[in-house]
């Protein structure tokens, strides 16, 4: 495993208590429950591209979370120096993950094809 890769790891398990913990307290208007699905950290440790799955009651929540991330980017960013044992602190980009809802709405297709075959 290379070290990037160990480091994505390390990072989406980081982020994804930091989420749950500190910053839950900090903005209780995220609504919702964040997943983050995939952290890409650039070799030269940087900047690094965090995927967030967000599964809310309303699109218009799910936005509001994604934008509350956002903003929230360089306070997650400072809890992970916290913990982090590295020199320097990756700037986070907090992008969406719409694989699931994609792979949901593809299924749904597929089980309409398959009844419309009966």
């Amino acid at each position: 495993m290379k070290r990037t890769e160990r480091l994505d790891s390390e990072f989406r398990k980081e982020i994804s208590a930091i989420i749950a913990g500190p910053l839950k307290n900090r903005a209780p208007e995220m609504k919702g429950l964040v997943s983050v699905t995939e952290v890409h950290v650039s070799p030269d440790l940087k900047t690094a591209k965090v995927y967030v799955s967000v599964y809310a009651a309303s699109p218009e929540e799910k936005a509001d979370t994604l934008s509350v991330l956002r903003e929230n980017a360089g306070f997650i960013r400072h809890e992970l120096a916290q913990v982090m044992r590295m020199r320097t602190v990756p700037q986070l980009s907090i992008l969406s993950d719409d694989s699931m809802e994609y792979g949901s709405k593809m299924d749904a297709i597929f089980a309409d094809l398959h009844r419309e075959e009966k």
